[in-house]
């Protein structure tokens, strides 16, 4: 009998999908955040929501927006929990500088990919992005197709 393969738990809790359709996206970084209990018992739960986030810098310092943690209802009694508020990110002082020089730059920003669990710690996944026209989506889209036919085509033979 063949043995069973021990189910392997994903240590990603969002991913924001849409900047990938919507940017050219540069230099990831890894970078920790600043959350309250509530926070990361909604986490584990998978209650977060990536889509319309972005890094903002104020006084060299990261700070993450327009990402929505709902609260739950029994982890979250004696508090007022903010589901929008922007959380601190924690980088170096060299990766900071990095992406704050590049977001002077015209054209660029910075997004949150994904957000994930590393030794029980939360960690964001950042990265530069440039925005893409609509002809650019609509050839990364035909890339894509393509890339689907092929390998049906491939699998027929």
């Amino acid at each position: 009998m063949a043995k069973k393969k021990a189910k392997q738990h994903s240590n990603t809790i969002a991913v924001n999908r849409r900047a990938r359709f919507e940017y050219f996206l540069e230099g990831n970084t890894e970078a920790g955040i600043v959350l309250e209990g509530w926070e990361v018992k909604s986490m584990r739960e998978g209650q977060l929501n990536l889509t319309d986030s972005y890094v903002n810098f104020k006084k060299g310092e990261a700070w993450l927006h327009g990402c929505h943690i709902s609260p739950l209802n029994t982890a979250s009694t004696h508090i007022t929990p903010e589901p929008d508020r922007p959380r601190k990110l924690l980088l170096h002082a060299k990766e900071l500088s990095k992406f704050i020089t590049a977001t002077t730059a015209k054209g660029y920003t910075c997004l949150a990919i994904s957000i994930y669990w590393k030794n029980g710690l939360a960690k964001a996944d950042i990265a530069l992005g440039k925005g893409k026209n609509l002809h650019d989506k609509r050839s990364t889209q035909k890339d894509r197709d393509w890339g689907r036919e092929k390998s049906r085509e491939l699998r027929q033979r």
